[in-house]
């Protein structure tokens, strides 16, 4: 089984030399599976339609259809496989949601043939070779921070996972004391070429500062290559440099008990990916506007919407005491603006990827 992850910040800079600071949460993807005595791969899944059926030694193992198998057809193709094998795949991470459903699903299946084949893959090399099922076989070119942290979760703490060299740090997150809200808008998020355009304005702004990587680069770097620069670019490069910043804050920040900071940076993190990347919704401005309103004195610490955006999620950090009222307001508050019933739940930070023995 792996599980899905919520970002408490540092959104669409994994791809950008950044640093992220997610936690697996408490929803996975699980496989079941048995091997086969021939080299025929069958793929089930109990919530979504359809079975997918190729020959494992396929020389590439092609897309295919239903469009779900091709999460797991990528990990095959880029894995050790040694036989055949039937799996059926389940799962609770909503799709859609911005909860990394689908590093879920290829980590899952990933940990499934690695008991299958009686190895163990290095972590980061697992978490590298479901990404890039994402790249060929899912369509976007996700950066790293989705199947890391669904292969390194750590139960109680977020990762501080930097980009560049791979390593990472605990960041305690205490659930006595803090509990992660996690609210879908219902309004589902489809990525696909909006994700690339982003991935692209990136690629393109870092060019025209004449910087090898975005670590290097500063705001005055960015600010000197604006007339080099459409607005909308130098906007997407703008909202980098700004979360790169951020996100090292807010680690340091949770250390040092200090969250009115840490509150006061998510907001931050959500007005630049509103403003500046431009990925947030109506919708997700909506919860997180509601979150604001209510503020400190009811509870609430900070908020932001989380993942790629276009829809799904936000993720909200609150005093565990508070958590009930603060979900039951949120919750109406939405309804009542929106007329759309939202999706509700909190999450202690879980562990990882792991085999379950039946």
């Amino acid at each position: 089984m792996a599980p899905g992850r919520v970002n408490l910040i540092g959104e669409h800079i994994d791809y950008c030399d950044g640093y992220v600071l997610p936690l697996a949460i408490e929803r996975q993807a699980v496989v079941v599976g048995r091997r086969r005595d021939d080299t025929t791969a069958k793929l089930r899944s109990t919530v979504m339609d359809g079975e997918a059926v190729f020959e494992i030694d396929e020389a590439p193992v092609g897309l295919g259809e239903p469009s779900w198998s091709r999460y797991l057809r990528g990990v095959a193709a880029f894995s050790y496989t040694p036989t055949g094998f039937e799996l059926m795949l389940d799962s609770n991470v909503p799709a859609g949601g911005g909860l990394s459903s689908s590093a879920a699903i290829e980590v899952a299946t990933a940990t499934f043939l690695e008991a299958l084949g009686g190895l163990s893959f290095e972590p980061v090399n697992k978490a590298l070779l479901c990404q890039m099922a994402e790249h060929r076989f899912g369509g976007a070119k996700c950066g790293i921070m989705d199947q890391f942290i669904s292969v390194m979760g750590q139960a109680g703490n977020a990762l501080l996972i930097d980009c560049v060299d791979y390593s990472t740090r605990s960041v305690p997150l205490d659930p006595a004391q803090l509990a992660v809200l996690i609210i879908n808008t219902n309004s589902p998020h489809q990525l696909g070429d909006a994700y690339n355009r982003r991935r692209a304005s990136t690629v393109t702004a870092l060019k025209a500062t004449g910087k090898a990587g975005w670590r290097e680069v500063s705001a005055a770097d960015l600010e000197a290559a604006r007339s080099a620069l459409d607005d909308e670019t130098f906007r997407r490069g703008r909202h980098v440099v700004g979360e790169i910043a951020r996100t090292t804050q807010c680690a340091q920040a949770m250390d040092a008990g200090d969250w009115p900071q840490v509150g006061e940076l998510m907001y931050s993190s959500h007005e630049s990916l509103r403003d500046d990347f431009e990925v947030s919704t109506p919708e997700l401005d909506k919860l997180v506007e509601l979150a604001a309103a209510m503020g400190p004195d009811a509870g609430v610490i900070g908020a932001r919407m989380t993942g790629g955006g276009f829809g799904g999620c936000t993720v909200t950090l609150v005093r565990a005491d508070a958590l009930e009222a603060v979900q039951g307001e949120l919750v109406a508050g939405y309804r009542r603006d929106t007329g759309v019933e939202p999706t509700a739940f909190a999450t202690r930070p879980a562990a990882g990827a792991r085999v379950l023995t039946l």
